[in-house]
């Protein structure tokens, strides 16, 4: 059994204490009890999600995002008979309690249906020249980039690999042959690794086209190849297919501070004088999944970035947004090259 005391919370916790539990438990779920160990409510991905969209405080309570009735069984239950009622109810954790509803353990349904494997292709975008990590770059393509011990690119799918796809893609261009050398077909990590060259580079949806047409009527997960992150794909995934559209991109919380005194002037008197605001906002963070059917629309014949492709899109059923609080770095810069060699054996 998982060590699911390490995740338990009162409600009056903070959203960065439940974050925290989320990340360092593991388990991808936070436990509300009271100070009996009384079950009061779960705290999950997807609700840590929802208040980052509604932009909650990192120092709210958690009592203002939990599920206030979660479903729990009796410590008595069956394993098969858990497993029955989440997959009935679309669960993936479950919450064990006694007689008095005092919490004794939680299952899981990995834990149930551990080997999960998922058929998903994932396509990795590998083929860009790198020009702000030069010199680093002049002789390595960015992907092939170690950081600690290992190349950028393989960390990536050894992500993916760790929540059980095995269906690669990777979009070369710039040293293409060095990163064909590197992991060949994909053997060497039990996996299968095919290679979408760009001759001239088409855009970072435009090499989406050229994907061959016997591709499973699965959604796909695009990824840039220089990105280090600790998202949970098949959460991803599911999120993608619960909301039912063409399109999901993954976005980050940022934050800027103007660093002057804000006026705010109407007709030459002063309204109001905000001492450098903070303003947030939503960013891309390079990763999506694309339904099938839109995968189809890319000819891959002419230039195509993802964010013009995508905003084609909105007018057809619309994009959701998923918002990411696990770690998350884009290595395009020296600066955040040097931070991913500092953090590394922290992290991964």
């Amino acid at each position: 059994m998982n060590n699911w005391k390490d995740v338990l919370l009162t409600p009056k916790d903070s959203l960065e204490k439940a974050i925290k539990v989320l990340h360092e438990g593991g388990l991808r779920i936070a436990l509300v009890s009271d100070k009996f160990g009384v079950l009061l409510g779960t705290v999950t991905d997807g609700d840590i999600r929802r208040a980052l969209i509604d932009q909650l405080t990192m120092e709210s309570h958690i009592s203002l995002v939990m599920n206030n009735n979660p479903v729990a069984v009796n410590n008595k239950t069956k394993s098969k008979k858990i497993l029955s009622l989440m997959s009935e109810k679309q669960l993936l954790h479950m919450p064990i309690i006694d007689e008095d509803g005092a919490l004794c353990g939680l299952e899981t349904l990995q834990h149930l249906m551990q080997n999960s494997k998922y058929d998903n292709p994932v396509f990795l975008m590998a083929g860009g020249f790198g020009t702000r990590l030069y010199p680093l770059t002049k002789d390595t393509p960015k992907p092939l980039l170690k950081v600690g011990s290992k190349p950028i690119l393989e960390m990536i799918i050894e992500q993916f690999i760790s929540h059980g796809f095995y269906n690669f893609y990777i979009s070369t261009h710039f040293k293409s042959e060095q990163i064909r050398n590197y992991f060949k077909d994909g053997r060497l990590h039990n996996v299968n690794i095919k290679y979408i060259h760009e001759d001239i580079p088409i855009g970072t949806a435009g090499s989406l086209g050229l994907l061959p047409d016997n591709l499973p009527d699965l959604p796909v997960i695009v990824m840039n190849g220089d990105l280090l992150t600790k998202v949970d794909f098949k959460n991803l995934l599911r999120f993608h297919s619960e909301h039912n559209l063409g399109a999901t991109m993954c976005v980050r919380g940022y934050d800027f501070q103007v660093p002057y005194g804000v006026v705010e002037i109407d007709n030459y008197k002063i309204k109001k004088i905000e001492e450098k605001p903070i303003h947030k906002f939503f960013v891309n963070a390079g990763i999506y999944v694309l339904s099938k059917n839109l995968v189809d629309k890319i000819d891959g014949k002419s230039y195509l970035d993802m964010t013009d492709f995508l905003n084609q899109e909105l007018n057809n059923g619309g994009i959701s947004t998923f918002p990411i609080h696990e770690y998350w770095l884009d290595i395009g810069r020296m600066e955040e090259y040097e931070k991913a060699n500092r953090e590394v054996k922290d992290i991964f």
